[in-house]
């Protein structure tokens, strides 16, 4: 991963340059903190599931592009307001998750989130919290009198958070989340000495909640930053797939997948992906971007665009993997491919599973794994050339399938023109 360390006065600028400044509280007043002295920041990321999903991602590289310059990110999970639910950016109410599934998808996350930042460094490692800590010994008298008493309902219900959600109605549980986010940032200023928090753009109103809260809970200073919410340019939801949400556990979105949704990104979208998640510097975004203009064809900008993603995610084999398979695919030599490669490559595809057979009459394979409707399209298919078996084009209506065409002793690939494919699994 190319990741260039930059001084504090770099800094801010570089994440303009990115565009990954969306709102800041007190612009020139951060640039001088920065420039000063080394700043304690923190974002947010509440278990909702096992893992993180691409939309997190923007965040998680804002923490790790601060650690760089020299600055202290801290990864907040949120074992405690995860189970309350955040309304940011939902038009209905969350549904609450057991204690037991919520810590568990804490641990989860915290093996996640240590992959992306540096907690070993001497001088600014980064840290990891749980909010559960704080606010599950919180009573509810305490809590109401000491913190609920400076947030008025008229200045809650003014947040977008909480005003998008009044037409449908919003819980007492979720109309609080406000206040514990608020409540967090006061926490790890206080003992921690965090001044700065980070969030995606509807986090806003829960941001400038928690700089209110510590002006009138003894007062310092603090700020809040927000990135732009990811979009794309066709209007679709960013981190989408046809199979669902890109995530970044490797055992709910292959590496291969990962890679060919980044591959398969918009000519309109490219660049700016490319500075929002890559370390690429700005003139090795420039050179992409002319290479872009000048012969789109290539697709130079998404392929390094899927290369440096997925090696920030998941490291240098599985990129080598994901353009292996790329390779196979497009050139039809299944044989080079390891097992998991094969596996990952056609997991998508139709699959059938055989068993006792030794030996079988293509004919048969083709309508078994139903990639001919019947024997006459079959036959059909195969004196066309439309049928290959692992890559080779097969010409004899009379072909039979043994266990010379298996690869790894028990997979068969089967296409049928140009982009259908079947695998037929074979089982003893």
């Amino acid at each position: 991963m190319s990741e260039a360390r930059m001084t504090d006065q770099q800094l801010l600028e570089d994440l303009e340059y990115r565009g990954l400044v969306y709102q800041v509280t007190d612009r020139e007043g951060l640039k001088k903190k920065l420039e000063s002295e080394r700043v304690v920041l923190y974002c947010g990321f509440d278990p909702t599931a096992d893992s993180l999903h691409i939309g997190s991602l923007l965040p998680i590289l804002c923490l790790r592009r601060f650690q760089l310059a020299g600055h202290i990110s801290m990864a907040l999970v949120g074992g405690g307001t995860g189970l309350i639910g955040d309304p940011s950016g939902r038009s209905s109410e969350r549904s609450l998750n057991t204690a037991d599934t919520v810590a568990q998808w804490t641990e989860s996350l915290k093996r996640q989130l240590s992959r992306f930042l540096d907690f070993d460094l001497p001088d600014n490692a980064a840290r990891l919290v749980s909010n559960y800590d704080w606010l599950s010994t919180l009573d509810t008298i305490s809590f109401l009198s000491d913190v609920g008493k400076n947030f008025t309902v008229n200045y809650m219900l003014a947040k977008d958070s909480v005003d998008s959600r009044l037409a449908n109605g919003i819980s007492f549980t979720e109309f609080s989340y406000m206040i514990l986010q608020a409540y967090d940032f006061h926490k790890l200023h206080q003992d921690l000495g965090c001044s700065l928090q980070l969030g995606g753009s509807d986090q806003w109103g829960n941001i400038t909640a928690g700089l209110d809260l510590i002006g009138k809970m003894g007062g310092g200073e603090a700020y809040g930053m927000t990135m732009p919410l990811v979009t794309k340019s066709d209007g679709k939801k960013f981190g989408k797939s046809e199979s669902g949400a890109i995530w970044l556990d490797r055992n709910k979105t292959s590496a291969y997948q990962f890679y060919q949704f980044w591959i398969n990104t918009d000519d309109n979208d490219v660049i700016k992906f490319l500075k929002y998640f890559t370390f690429l510097t700005r003139e090795q975004i420039a050179a992409l971007e002319t290479e872009l203009g000048e012969r789109p064809e290539q697709r130079a900008a998404q392929r390094e665009l899927a290369r440096e993603v997925t090696r920030i995610v998941h490291g240098d084999e599985a990129v080598e993997s994901a353009e292996n398979i790329t390779q196979a695919l497009f050139s039809g030599d299944f044989a080079r491919l390891s097992e998991t490669e094969l596996v990952e490559a056609l997991q998508d595809m139709p699959t059938t599973v055989l068993s006792g057979q030794q030996e079988t009459g293509l004919i048969d394979l083709l309508v078994e794994a139903k990639a001919a409707p019947s024997r006459r399209q079959a036959k059909q298919d195969i004196e066309s050339g439309a049928v290959y078996v692992n890559g080779e084009r097969m010409s004899g209506i009379d072909s039979m399938i043994g266990e010379q065409h298996r690869l790894h002793g028990k997979y068969v690939v089967l296409r049928r023109g140009k982009k259908n494919y079947y695998l037929i699994k074979f089982e003893a």
